[in-house]
């Protein structure tokens, strides 16, 4: 592999804590994980979320909408950047 290669970031749900009553997410556990082919790095966390006006029905969440939600919840683009800085 060469010097230059890519490293990838991955982001994942592990968890989420809902109410059962109505389906309302209110903590979502989540992974970041960096591999560039030779190495690899991993971090976790959690981020709680203030109930919104609208809900989405928990049966129709998507992994890829949580990841968004997490990622601004934590403090947008910047954060991310920082987290996957740190990774690599």
């Amino acid at each position: 592999m060469s010097d230059s290669a890519t490293t990838v970031f991955t982001w994942k749900i592990a968890q989420l804590e809902r109410e059962t009553a109505d389906g309302f997410v209110f903590t979502a556990h989540y992974t970041v994980d960096a591999n560039d082919g030779t190495y690899s790095a991993g971090a976790y966390g959690s981020v709680g979320f203030e109930r919104p006006e609208n809900l989405i029905p928990f049966a129709d969440l998507t992994e890829d909408q949580v990841v968004i939600w997490v990622q601004e919840a934590i403090g947008g683009d910047e954060k991310v950047a920082e987290i996957q800085a740190a990774l690599q």
